[in-house]
């Protein structure tokens, strides 16, 4: 494998001044830090939660909250 380093060389990239920088009005060297890109994946719209995971935490919930309850009452009694 080898590697191309994406850095502009200032002897042979059109448009520099000495040191690298670039001209007023002068466009700099494009990066290539995404050579290629991907292809477009189209979005995909979810519907939300499933009916049983759902149901499954709101269940698991109420039953933490009447043992939260419960404690609560059993230390004032």
């Amino acid at each position: 494998m080898s590697h191309v380093n994406p850095d502009p060389e200032p002897e042979r990239t059109t448009g520099l001044e000495p040191g690298g920088s670039v001209p007023p009005g002068e466009t700099p060297p494009a990066e290539s830090s995404l050579p290629e890109a991907g292809p477009r994946e189209p979005h995909v719209q979810r519907r939300g939660w499933a009916k049983a995971p759902l149901a499954l935490i709101i269940v698991l919930v109420v039953l933490i909250a009447v043992g939260f309850l419960g404690y609560a009452l059993s230390l004032i009694f």
